[in-house]
């Protein structure tokens, strides 16, 4: 039902800042209107970006307090509004070169990236970065009688301005912070190890000198995909030399490893690899991934097989010493006499 709905609209501002207002007066709102919002002193345009219970949803994790205090949605932009927004945001590059050099000339350790005038050009405020802390006093007098306004200085850290002045990422697309992306999580260098990336600055980096934030995208996948494979903490030895890990296939479950003196290098499966380490650890020494069993090793002779062995061998000469005899025989002719002469034919 219509009246159910919940009263709590998501503006986008300039840069990709989202602020929550109350739409008290009920107006029939699309996403992408333009809307006239309470400010602190005057009012400013923004577009909505979201509404209904996604917004609810937002709410709650990003733990907003809304109260009677929240500001409140005056109006849909009419044209007039839209014009005098336009005038105001034809002044924020000029102000921003102008207010470059005034930092240059009082010498501030800053990096002045944005500038966002008020719709009703009551307010501006600059957005800068900077590794250490700043005294801009004797800036924002200089700035408030130049362009006549009130003057806010806003401090970002180097994600922020990245997503404020946007640009390509490596990949091709416009950056996820200039685009969709509001939460910067920490990222280490750890998350590139588990994903087996070269841990390479300029390739790891983004536009903002730190970390990629796309390197957490997929990290969860490969926490999963690493739980399988094992810790090598030491090469392999077979009796070829010392095997060293070389890379590491986790969706694949396969591990690459190379001798020290070759450029060749072996995919092992885990299970293979798993039963190296464990007679590594036994003391025994196989004699190449393929075989495990060390090099001349021989079976355990055992008393059984001894014993069938003795067998045969009297089996052997029994057999010999019997067919000597008869042989013997043989050749005494019958009865034990002399061998009976040759007969020549005579009487």
């Amino acid at each position: 039902m219509p009246g159910l709905r919940y009263d709590v609209v998501e503006v986008k501002f300039k840069g990709g800042r989202k602020e929550y207002y109350r739409n008290v007066h009920q107006l029939d709102l699309t996403t992408g209107d333009y809307v006239v919002v309470e400010m602190q002193s005057g009012f400013h345009i923004g577009a909505v970006s979201l509404q209904g219970e996604l917004v609810r949803l937002q709410v709650k994790k990003r733990a907003v307090k809304i109260n009677d205090d929240t500001k409140v949605i005056h109006r849909i932009a009419t044209p007039k509004d839209m014009e005098r927004h336009e005038q105001a945001v034809l002044r924020d590059l000029p102000a921003l070169y102008r207010s470059r050099e005034i930092s240059r000339e009082l010498k501030l350790n800053m990096k002045l990236s944005d500038v966002e005038f008020q719709s009703d050009n009551t307010k501006a405020t600059f957005y800068y970065s900077s590794e250490e802390r700043v005294d801009f006093r004797e800036l924002i007098k200089m700035l408030a009688s130049e362009f006549k306004a009130r003057i806010e200085m806003r401090q970002i850290s180097l994600r922020q301005e990245a997503g404020r002045l946007g640009g390509i990422g490596s990949c091709g697309r416009e950056l996820c912070c200039s685009t969709w992306l509001t939460d910067f999580k920490n990222i280490a260098t750890s998350a590139a190890r588990y994903q087996n990336l070269s841990l390479n600055p300029a390739k790891l980096s983004g536009q903002c000198g730190r970390l990629k934030c796309c390197l957490n995208y997929e990290l969860d996948t490969y926490m999963d995909a690493l739980r399988d494979i094992p810790t090598i903490e030491k090469p392999l030895e077979t009796q070829k030399g010392r095997a060293y890990l070389q890379k590491t296939d986790i969706f694949r479950k396969l591990m690459w490893f190379g001798y020290g003196a070759e450029s060749t290098w072996y995919p092992l499966p885990i299970n293979r690899v798993l039963e190296i380490v464990e007679l590594n650890k036994n003391g025994v020494i196989p004699e190449s991934f393929d075989v495990l069993t060390p090099m001349g090793a021989k079976e355990p002779v055992t008393a059984a097989a001894l014993n069938s062995d003795l067998q045969k061998l009297d089996a052997k000469y029994t057999a010999r010493t019997s067919s000597n005899k008869k042989k013997k025989k043989k050749s005494r002719g019958p009865e034990g006499g002399s061998p009976r002469p040759a007969s020549n034919g005579k009487i």
